[in-house]
């Protein structure tokens, strides 16, 4: 082999490694520590390892530990955080799991392509899968934040998926598609004009200067705000505006604030 050749081997599997690292599983309010250590065996066996805790109503202890059967390094390295914001930072990719219809419509994917979604972006990027408190799920308003909602198609009759068993069928999906990633290595993983997304907490910064701007010219009234909001988080979120595009958008706004002082 040519050293050139050697150098690219090289960056796919230092691709193909990160591609995996760069996959967080975040669960919201945990109330059960042996669903933690359930998640952390449910994801090592699918090659993955970034558990992230949003707010846990119980840390992981050693029921945790001894549940996750020989994947304590995944419970060991949790990353635990106050908020869903600060799990999701950096993330160009999120998806979150729904298990009931919602009263605003979301762009939605079944568990084959969240794997391939996931892995595809992965690459590059880190990406985040969320799943939400035992009982309830997540909140409407944290479903806002994600790109798409996971749906996994149960039986109607008996739909009944526990926590870890929701997160080792989506992992598995992902680890599916990783697989067929490697696989192909003549594919490149990464294309010199990848698209660039911009990360979670810049969207929402474009949504903050959206709605100050909204309320500002009076299209937003603060008696009756509605459902403006939430429907504009959606027309974006179906979008999915590029990096270039989000920053002509935020230029916009700003120019529209500078005019309306004039």
């Amino acid at each position: 082999m040519t050293n050139a050749v050697l150098r690219y081997s090289a960056l796919i599997l230092n691709l193909k490694a990160v591609m995996l690292e760069n996959i967080r599983i975040i669960l919201v309010e945990t109330s059960h520590t042996g669903n933690m250590g359930s998640t952390a065996r449910a994801m090592k066996t699918m090659g993955l390892t970034n558990l992230y805790l949003v707010n846990p109503l119980v840390q992981p202890d050693s029921h945790s530990i001894a549940l996750s059967a020989g994947a304590s390094d995944v419970i060991g390295n949790v990353t635990i955080v106050n908020t869903l914001d600060e799990a999701l930072a950096g993330c160009e990719l999120v998806i979150g799991t729904s298990a009931r219809s919602r009263t605003l419509s979301w762009p939605m994917v079944e568990p084959r392509e969240c794997g391939e979604r996931c892995v595809k972006t992965a690459s590059h990027s880190p990406v985040a899968v969320v799943f939400g408190r035992e009982r309830v799920g997540l909140t409407n308003e944290e479903l806002q934040k994600c790109h798409y909602h996971l749906y996994i198609p149960t039986n109607p009759e008996y739909g009944s998926l526990n926590l870890a068993m929701a997160v080792q069928l989506v992992s598995y999906e992902i680890r599916m598609a990783h697989l067929s990633a490697q696989e192909a290595p003549e594919k490149p993983i990464v294309s010199d004009d990848e698209i660039e997304y911009p990360a979670v907490e810049d969207m929402e910064r474009f949504y903050q200067h959206l709605e100050q701007v909204l309320n500002e010219s009076g299209f937003i009234r603060k008696a009756h705000p509605g459902q403006i909001m939430n429907k504009l988080r959606r027309l974006y979120t179906r979008a999915r505006p590029e990096t270039q595009e989000l920053n002509i958008l935020r230029g916009i706004l700003t120019s529209m604030e500078k005019w309306a002082k004039k």
